[in-house]
């Protein structure tokens, strides 16, 4: 079963985020290796928001607690956050309503901007990441897989990904007010990744030509080379600074790369400039707070940008949420489907099991090849009926019922269902990614969890 912890911008401090994004994979592997509850983990964690997605192997109440229980130890613990607060700020989401809000959350409905273009892919790079350490499983593939197809549908076919939103639009579009001329600015950018390249996009739109950027860990060069833009080293960082009308952060290090030394430092270098602007755009902060009170220094951080998100476009929204709404409706009908996919397989092997001894008969007492092809074609019509009928019944929420009714009719428990849902799980495990996992499921398992 799948549940999600959630915390975002709506119910949690960009301060407790801010915490829980340090060393998500680790603790995420830790976290699966060490529970008696959780079998795979995907964690999400961005600017605006830290998701734990779990697969759980009890559907119980009981089990969803326990499980929610040790997540909770697990990411307070390794973000020396009071598990008590970190409960407190953790919404719970359980069954059908996982995909409901992921589906939503990956198409950028539940953003600080309403739309933003980078959600997708930090969607797709958490499901990667936990690949990568092995917290994966077939039921989060399927998940995260359908959840990327949502989004690409919503970006192409409704007008809500028409307008490239993104926080980093958001955050230049507040420094407008700051900025006499884009155009003449001397912007310097710290950080190389998906974040920097998204921002220097935004800037060339905005007509900046004066761009340099340095890394923390040493790209610089590289990530200069290809954008073609100045890199700047180690030990002219200051010099940088001082000579920066804007400063942009986003990078990865989970240290400040800019503090008030810093820009003390560079007010002493010959020609600083005497004002600047300092966005901050990393998380957790690559700005220490403290640089507001230097003087001639402002700065604009992500607490800050969320407050001024705009107002929704009504008619993309609305248009974004019914198609997110359908694709979570198929979602959960399809995983209704595949699970009586067993009950079907148990009757569909018990048939042609009944058939192959017929034909041994009929070969016996040297029966045509087309009578032995219309016994075939007999049982194929017998079986479609019931096999499309279940499966309507699994969309209706009534698996149990087809379940009951094979046994019921034709004593199919016991290792006969086994076999047939160990088959089933291994063709599901086989149209996931190769990485996901899965165990077999009985007949007897199945009827206890719908019941």
């Amino acid at each position: 079963m799948l549940i999600c912890l959630t915390a975002n911008h709506r119910n949690a401090s960009f301060d407790l985020l801010e915490k829980l994004s340090l060393g998500t994979s680790d603790v995420a592997k830790g976290l699966v290796e060490h529970s008696d509850f959780v079998q795979g983990a995907v964690v999400l964690a961005t600017c605006n928001r830290f998701e734990a997605y779990l697969d759980i192997d009890e559907p119980l109440t009981a089990g969803i607690s326990l499980a929610v229980e040790e997540a909770a130890a697990t990411f307070g613990g390794a973000s020396d956050i009071d598990v008590a607060e970190l409960r407190d700020s953790l919404t719970v989401l359980s069954g059908d309503s996982v995909a409901d809000h992921l589906f939503a959350v990956s198409s950028g409905l539940e953003s600080v901007v309403v739309g933003e273009d980078e959600i997708a892919g930090q969607v797709k790079r958490a499901l990667t990441t936990a690949r990568l350490s092995g917290t994966t499983s077939s039921d989060l593939e399927r998940l995260f897989q359908r959840a990327s197809h949502t989004s690409r549908d919503v970006k192409t076919k409704t007008g809500l990904g028409g307008a490239g939103r993104s926080l980093v639009r958001l955050a230049l579009d507040l420094a407008e007010s700051r900025v006499t001329d884009w155009a003449q600015t001397r912007v310097l950018l710290v950080g190389t990744g998906q974040y920097a390249r998204v921002t220097l996009a935004n800037l060339r739109d905005r007509g900046v030509t004066d761009i340099r950027v340095y890394s923390p860990s040493g790209r610089a060069v590289a990530f200069a080379a290809k954008q073609q833009i100045a890199p700047v080293a180690a030990g002219d960082y200051l010099g940088a600074i001082a000579t920066a009308d804007v400063i942009i952060t986003c990078s990865t290090a989970e240290t400040y790369v800019l503090d008030a030394t810093h820009l003390q430092a560079a007010a002493s270098v010959p020609g600083a400039f005497t004002r600047r602007l300092v966005i901050d755009l990393g998380l957790p902060r690559n700005v220490d707070p403290l640089v507001s009170g230097v003087g001639g220094a402002e700065l604009l951080d992500l607490e800050t940008i969320s407050l001024h998100a705009p107002l929704d476009e009504l008619n993309a929204e609305s248009d974004a949420r019914a198609l997110v709404d359908r694709a979570a409706a198929e979602y959960r009908a399809g995983k209704a489907e595949a699970e009586v996919t067993p009950a079907v397989v148990a009757l569909r092997s018990h048939l042609f099991d009944l058939l192959d001894d017929e034909l041994g008969r009929s070969r016996d007492r040297g029966d045509s090849e087309e009578t032995q092809k219309a016994l075939r074609h007999l049982v194929g019509v017998i079986l479609h009926s019931p096999s499309v009928r279940a499966r309507e019944l699994a969309r209706d929420g009534r698996s149990a019922e087809v379940f009951a009714a094979v046994e019921t009719l034709f004593g199919l428990g016991g290792a006969a269902a086994d076999r047939a849902a160990g088959a089933a799980a291994a063709a599901a495990s086989a149209s996931a990614s190769a990485s996901a996992g899965g165990s077999p499921v009985s007949l007897e398992s199945y009827r206890r969890a719908d019941g």
